[in-house]
Protein backbone atom coordinates (compact mmCIF):
# COMPACT_ATOMS: atom_id res chain seq x y z
CA UNK A 1 0.00 0.00 0.00
CA UNK A 2 1.20 3.36 -0.47
CA UNK A 3 0.70 6.35 0.91
CA UNK A 4 -2.96 7.93 1.43
CA UNK A 5 -4.08 4.26 0.74
CA UNK A 6 -5.92 2.26 3.43
CA UNK A 7 -7.27 -1.37 3.58
CA UNK A 8 -10.78 -2.26 4.49
CA UNK A 9 -11.72 -6.27 4.41
CA UNK A 10 -9.28 -7.06 1.53
CA UNK A 11 -10.02 -3.98 -0.40
CA UNK A 12 -7.69 -1.34 -0.82
CA UNK A 13 -8.93 2.64 -1.40
CA UNK A 14 -7.23 5.75 -1.42
CA UNK A 15 -8.17 7.73 1.35
CA UNK A 16 -5.87 10.48 0.00
CA UNK A 17 -9.14 11.96 -1.62
CA UNK A 18 -12.23 11.76 0.47
CA UNK A 19 -12.80 15.31 2.20
CA UNK A 20 -13.32 15.19 5.65
CA UNK A 21 -14.96 17.74 8.08
CA UNK A 22 -14.71 17.82 11.69
CA UNK A 23 -17.94 18.96 13.51
CA UNK A 24 -17.30 20.04 17.14
CA UNK A 25 -20.73 19.98 18.99
CA UNK A 26 -20.81 20.82 22.79
CA UNK A 27 -24.38 19.87 24.42
CA UNK A 28 -25.67 19.47 27.74
CA UNK A 29 -25.06 16.18 29.40
CA UNK A 30 -29.41 15.74 28.86
CA UNK A 31 -28.96 16.11 25.21
CA UNK A 32 -26.12 13.97 24.36
CA UNK A 33 -27.65 10.63 23.51
CA UNK A 34 -30.40 12.46 21.55
CA UNK A 35 -27.84 14.70 19.17
CA UNK A 36 -25.78 11.14 18.95
CA UNK A 37 -28.96 9.46 17.44
CA UNK A 38 -29.30 12.20 15.53
CA UNK A 39 -26.42 12.47 13.99
CA UNK A 40 -26.23 8.36 13.31
CA UNK A 41 -29.86 8.42 11.66
CA UNK A 42 -28.71 11.19 9.30
CA UNK A 43 -24.96 10.55 8.42
CA UNK A 44 -24.79 6.94 8.57
CA UNK A 45 -24.93 5.12 5.04
CA UNK A 46 -23.26 2.05 5.80
CA UNK A 47 -20.35 3.01 3.90
CA UNK A 48 -16.57 3.47 4.24
CA UNK A 49 -15.96 7.02 5.32
CA UNK A 50 -18.85 7.50 7.33
CA UNK A 51 -16.88 9.06 9.95
CA UNK A 52 -16.57 8.71 13.99
CA UNK A 53 -18.50 10.38 16.80
CA UNK A 54 -16.11 10.91 20.09
CA UNK A 55 -17.96 12.11 22.95
CA UNK A 56 -16.06 13.44 25.76
CA UNK A 57 -16.39 15.79 29.17
CA UNK A 58 -15.76 19.58 28.69
CA UNK A 59 -14.90 21.02 32.30
CA UNK A 60 -16.60 24.11 32.15
CA UNK A 61 -17.68 26.72 30.01
CA UNK A 62 -18.78 30.32 30.30
CA UNK A 63 -20.37 33.20 27.84
CA UNK A 64 -18.23 35.69 27.64
CA UNK A 65 -20.91 38.59 26.45
CA UNK A 66 -22.48 38.10 30.01
CA UNK A 67 -20.20 35.77 32.31
CA UNK A 68 -22.58 32.80 32.90
CA UNK A 69 -20.90 29.53 33.53
CA UNK A 70 -21.73 25.98 33.53
CA UNK A 71 -25.01 24.96 31.40
CA UNK A 72 -26.33 28.18 31.74
CA UNK A 73 -23.83 29.60 29.21
CA UNK A 74 -24.69 26.58 26.31
CA UNK A 75 -28.87 27.53 25.95
CA UNK A 76 -30.88 30.74 25.68
CA UNK A 77 -33.00 31.29 29.18
CA UNK A 78 -36.71 32.68 28.41
CA UNK A 79 -37.50 35.10 30.99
Amino acid sequence: MHKGERSYRGTVYDTSYIPRQLLTIVVRDINVQITIDAILKSAQTGNVGDGKIFVSTIDDSYRIRNGEQGDTSLYNKID
